[in-house]
């Protein structure tokens, strides 16, 4: 199953052999609730069988202050257990109203790649990758269960960085 919204599905699904049956969509045109549970029901059907829908891979990015998906830092949303989908109407990132997959679901992914870039990340990356905060930011809580967790960031996004990593060719 392939998760999309607008921006993938523009510069990255629209250049994959993968049939529209494949792709599933949250609905623009109904209000963030019912948005909500129409994708959440869209997955459990996809994912008959699965309480909680686990995907092969996911890719997600990382916001200037840790957010992932739209789990923001101190946000209600970053304990919730039973909803595999959530509406978010407070978001404080435009726009406001947002549907986001919850932290069950990102954890039980087979594979997540975080894909971060540019000087303005690297000092939320480190607090990510290298501080143990007590009140860990949304990204630091993506932790696989069973799965791979893999981290893609060029040079300047990880200049702060003092772990190890291993570096590959540039672009």
């Amino acid at each position: 199953m392939t998760l999309s919204l607008h921006m993938p599905q523009t510069h990255l699904l629209s250049k994959l052999p993968i049939p529209d049956s494949q792709v599933i969509t949250i609905n623009p045109q109904l209000p963030v609730e019912e948005a909500a549970e129409d994708y959440a029901k869209k997955l459990r059907q996809a994912f008959q069988g699965d309480s909680i829908p686990v995907f092969d891979l996911l890719i997600l990015g990382v916001g200037p202050d840790g957010h992932t998906c739209s789990l923001f830092p101190d946000h209600p949303l970053l304990q919730e257990r039973e909803k595999i989908v959530a509406p978010i109407s407070d978001s404080p990132k435009p726009p406001p109203q947002r549907v986001t997959l919850t932290l069950p679901v990102l954890n039980a992914a087979r594979t997540v790649i975080f894909v971060a870039t540019g000087e303005g990340k690297a000092a939320v990356l480190k607090r990510i990758l290298e501080d143990k905060e007590e009140n860990p930011l949304p990204a630091a809580l993506v932790q696989p269960h069973t799965g791979k967790l893999c981290w893609f960031l060029d040079e300047a996004a990880a200049r702060l960085l003092t772990v190890p990593f291993e570096k590959h060719s540039t672009l």
